[in-house]
């Protein structure tokens, strides 16, 4: 397996008070990695550490083998443009179409004519299923689709890996479980390598290749492993409890079935 990201030693601090230690992991090129906890473990925090937003206060984070916190701001710069990242309110211009917030980092970042972007804003917003859409507004959608739109955005540029907030939170089922099956999509379509910050079961079970569980007392990753395999061979009460929610261990998205 070919590491994209590895993640070394790293220690997440807000002043004096200490997130987590000593995280140890790798995600690997093409799958769908889950970064899941519970409310306060650490995840966000973590995820900014990866994305260039804050610095961890001890540790490495490396991008195909160079470290990303130890270069200089450009060396930075040219690791996240092959980032993408859907924040989890989708983050749009308010002001601006969905056509105009897709196209904004093709006019910032490429060498593209207008006639090009154009064409690839309707492509990337005909991808998460909004053909049709660009001329909207993003007050003018539901949550869930400001989510997807925010997901043209954030493949705009055709990134290596994507990053994602929170993707399912404030979504009812069915657009959660759409916003599922399009992750699964992008991974399967555009290989990408996929990392997912999330508490939500089904998500968890349904795109989930790999993940690493957070835990907000020891401040620790006390579990990594496929989801599914977690579920069935952990013998830790605290990996079972946040895998069932305290009821049956069978995933959330086979009861359903």
């Amino acid at each position: 397996m070919e590491a994209v990201i590895e993640v070394k030693n790293l220690d997440l601090v807000y002043d004096d008070f200490v997130v987590m230690r000593g995280l140890n992991f790798n995600v690997n090129k093409g799958e769908i990695f889950i970064i899941m906890g519970g409310s306060g473990c650490g995840k966000t925090t973590l995820l900014k550490a990866m994305i260039g937003l804050n610095p961890p206060q001890k540790g490495k984070v490396l991008y195909a083998g160079v470290s990303f916190w130890d270069g200089d701001e450009q060396g930075r710069q040219n690791i996240m443009r092959r980032f993408g990242v859907l924040y989890q309110g989708g983050a749009l211009w308010s002001s601006l179409t969905l056509g105009e917030n897709v196209a904004l980092p093709l006019q910032l970042y490429s060498n593209l004519s207008g006639l090009q972007i154009q064409d690839l804003t309707l492509l990337k917003l005909g991808l998460v299923g909004l053909g049709g859409y660009a001329d909207f507004y993003p007050a003018e959608l539901s949550g869930g689709m400001r989510k997807r739109a925010g997901l043209a955005r954030a493949i705009a540029l055709d990134p290596d890996i994507i990053f994602f907030d929170e993707p399912s939170a404030g979504l009812d089922p069915l657009s959660a479980k759409m916003l599922d099956d399009l992750i699964l999509e992008l991974r399967d379509n555009l290989g990408a390598t996929i990392v997912v910050v999330t508490h939500e079961l089904a998500s968890i079970f349904t795109v989930g290749d790999n993940a690493i569980l957070l835990d907000a007392d020891s401040k620790a990753a006390i579990a990594q492993g496929s989801p599914k395999y977690l579920l069935a061979n952990s013998k830790d009460p605290r990996v079972i409890k946040f895998l069932t929610r305290g009821k049956s261990k069978e995933p959330e998205n086979e009861k359903s079935q």
